[in-house]
């Protein structure tokens, strides 16, 4: 193959994958299964009536690199929070459900700011930071966003089988070694986040 051509297939391979990252986004903006199940993968998990997926201790996976830029332009890495239990949660701030949800992450993370437990949004598909940072002041979000226009983060921060972020807005729980313990696949509201988080906080 000659070098012109190879330079020309590489620029291509890159749009493709910009392509797919961008329509797998579109098929779960604002969605998410009911029921909380997840197609793929070996998985050791139960699914509770409210659709919340569990992992029991010992059978957790850790998550990929999850780190970059928040909307705030400082640099964070989700593998620095170990010891704490960490709630990841994806959103846009052109999601309905994430509206709904938005004032009882802002409760549950003001109650629990004096315990072991760090909250981290992944903001996708808002191609302006303002409109995310205008969502955040209305919520009065106390946490800090990765910010993730195209959603590498969320597709790619998890291996393949786990419990990983899927729709938006979806919601995953590590527990204080950093495993994936935890995930629903809809809005939550402040007893079904409590739910997944109260039960970590207790495991030594």
């Amino acid at each position: 193959m000659s070098l012109s051509r190879g330079l020309h297939r590489a620029p291509r391979r890159a749009l493709v994958a910009v392509g797919v990252l961008s329509a797998a986004l579109a098929l779960s903006a604002c969605g998410g299964d009911g029921n909380g199940t997840s197609g793929g993968g070996n998985t050791n998990y139960v699914t509770s009536k409210g659709g919340i997926s569990t992992v029991p201790k010992g059978e957790r996976a850790g998550i990929n690199t999850i780190a970059g830029e928040t909307l705030d332009g400082e640099k964070l890495d989700v593998a620095d929070l170990k010891g704490k239990v960490v709630v990841l949660n994806a959103w846009g701030s052109w999601c309905g459900p994430c509206r709904a949800e938005a004032s009882h992450f802002t409760k549950v993370a003001n109650d629990l700011k004096d315990e072991d437990v760090a909250f981290v949004g992944l903001n996708t598909r808002d191609a302006n930071k303002q409109q995310a940072l205008a969502f955040e002041a209305d919520y009065k979000v106390p946490y800090p966003s990765l910010y993730d226009p195209k959603g590498k983060l969320i597709l790619f921060g998890f291996p393949k089988g786990t419990l990983s972020l899927q729709g938006i807005p979806s919601t995953v729980v590590l527990d204080k070694e950093g495993k994936i313990a935890a995930r629903s696949l809809m809005a939550v509201d402040e007893t079904k986040l409590r739910s997944m988080i109260d039960p970590l906080l207790k495991e030594k």
